[in-house]
């Protein structure tokens, strides 16, 4: 499994989330945390250095609260593994604020609604986002492969990229003029799975 430091992951679009629950539940897979929403700020510092560089700063609030610190990782067959330092926080409003007064900024907000299990020695989420539905196991890479095997995975895209990220491609490509990724904000939009490529190189 992964050291307390270390996240190391496979993300798959999966938009028949019901599909990965019956195929979850058939594998004997244990749920750990009922569907729960999230709502996930991502900041940045007074230069907007973080994100060109690929450090995560982010506060996240779901049944609990989280600051966490991620930085750039490395890809081996569609499976990132990079550094994560996360701690639980008593309260989100004071840590906003000492976020503020250290200079970070709210940059970026996105909600997703998220259900986790455990199988095979990985933590499997099932992840609701305002533009699709994704799948991410958390594991070594052993074991990552193995769950892959059970599940009869091996044929869904892998992708490197964040959500945040995604949500990016998605806004490049559908010529969204959009700042956060919301329920609201996709209300009747219709995103392809083509939507979350990168776009071409300029």
């Amino acid at each position: 499994m992964n050291s307390p430091y270390r996240e190391t992951e496979v993300k798959l679009y999966t938009p028949d989330l019901e599909l990965m629950q019956q195929r979850l539940e058939a594998s004997g897979a244990k749920i750990i945390a009922p569907r729960v929403y999230e709502r996930n700020m991502r900041y940045e510092n007074a230069d907007k250095t973080l994100a060109p560089r690929g450090i995560v700063l982010r506060l996240r609030e779901d049944t609990r609260v989280r600051l966490t610190y991620k930085e750039p990782g490395t890809v081996d067959r569609g499976v990132v593994s990079r550094q994560e330092l996360e701690v639980e926080i008593g309260d989100y409003a004071t840590m906003e604020a000492i976020l503020g007064k250290l200079g970070f900024y709210p940059a970026m907000m996105y909600e997703k609604y998220r259900t986790t299990y455990k199988l095979m020695h990985t933590e499997i989420v099932l992840d609701e986002l305002p533009y699709g539905n994704f799948t991410e196991i958390e594991g070594d890479f052993d074991a990552i492969d193995n769950v892959m095997e059970e599940l009869r995975l091996d044929s869904y895209k892998r992708y490197t990229a964040s959500y945040v990220r995604l949500f990016d491609y998605v806004c490049y490509n559908l010529r969204l003029n959009l700042q956060n990724l919301t329920f609201n904000n996709f209300d009747g939009i219709h995103v392809p799975e083509a939507a979350f490529n990168p776009p071409p190189e300029r």
